[in-house]
């Protein structure tokens, strides 16, 4: 939208003392004439921007100019110190003093509105969240041990591009310098993790990654028919979403969920203990008979 990309000329200019028209097109993706317009209506909005032509010329801001805060609307304002509440949410370094300063500079009270509570999380889990969205933020290497879903253990240097949560667990998105295609990891699989001094050149592949898309390649999406027993209603609702439960006559649930199978699937099913029966897919039922066996195998 213009009003987003007049926004960030004007940061841009403020950290740069001169701009050329072409740069900006490049990097805006439009064309050299319509920079110009956007100049044109940012002088109309009273910023004080000017060109200059011959060597050295472009585009750039009065020396000294600061940011007027009346031309973000009221709600642009809001919006803006919620945003920021959000990343201070999640305990991201810096974000609190940005966000005091702000606050101050609308007039507008911080709401708290948001509260991300990682006590469950081991200190390291801890580190590596704090370590990888420092490393995404800088675009830098990452070094780490990774093991797989099999407990395979491998060395990967990555290019992470996004911390991703997706159903109760924490991944990075990221390009894996060694399978040279983008990834997706499991935080909590992650050791040994080195920030390196490398820097990497942003890479535009995440437009084409589906936010649903299955955890790893090998899992492909099943749809499971579960009935469950009347006294697990408390783990139900917090397991599967209202429109995938069905409450019976004799107070069970009929669950029909599709989810990406694989072990967690297996182990999820197993957790309810007796209380809990797969009605389909057949060849699941037939995957929990054999590790029912197995588990009384190890305990007779």
């Amino acid at each position: 939208m213009q009003i987003n990309r007049l926004f960030e000329i004007v940061y841009i200019l403020m950290n740069k003392s001169t701009v050329t028209a072409k740069e900006l097109a490049e990097r805006f993706e439009v064309s050299q004439r319509t920079i110009y317009r956007d100049v044109d209506a940012l002088s109309l909005a009273g910023i004080p921007v000017y060109t200059s032509k011959g060597r050295g010329g472009g585009i750039s801001l009065v020396e000294d100019f600061v940011l007027n805060k009346s031309i973000l609307s009221d709600q642009e304002q809001s919006e803006i110190l919620s945003a920021l509440e959000g990343l201070a949410a999640v305990r991201t370094e810096d974000t609190a003093e940005v966000l005091e300063k702000l606050s101050s500079f609308f007039n507008k009270p911080m709401t708290s509105w948001v509260e991300v509570d990682f006590s469950d999380w081991s200190y390291q889990n801890g580190q590596i969240f704090t370590e990888l969205k420092r490393a995404i933020l800088e675009r830098l290497v990452v070094e780490m041990t990774y093991f797989s879903t099999y407990g395979e253990r491998t060395k990967r240097s990555i290019e992470p591009m996004q911390l991703w949560f997706k159903s109760k667990t924490w991944y990075v998105k990221a390009y894996c310098l060694s399978k040279q295609c983008v990834r997706t990891f499991k935080l909590t699989r992650i050791a040994e993790l080195l920030v390196t001094g490398e820097h990497f050149a942003q890479r535009d592949l995440l437009k084409s990654i589906a936010q649903n898309e299955p955890i790893t390649e090998k899992e492909a999406d099943t749809t499971l028919t579960l009935r469950i027993a009347p006294g697990q209603a408390y783990r139900v609702y917090d397991d599967f979403g209202q429109t995938e439960v069905e409450r019976l006559e004799d107070g069970s649930f009929l669950v029909v969920v599709r989810w990406p199978e694989g072990e967690w699937v297996y182990g999820m099913m197993l957790s309810y203990g007796t209380n809990i029966e797969v009605l389909a897919p057949a060849h699941i039922r037939e995957i929990l008979l054999q590790k029912a066996k197995k588990i009384v195998e190890i305990y007779s």
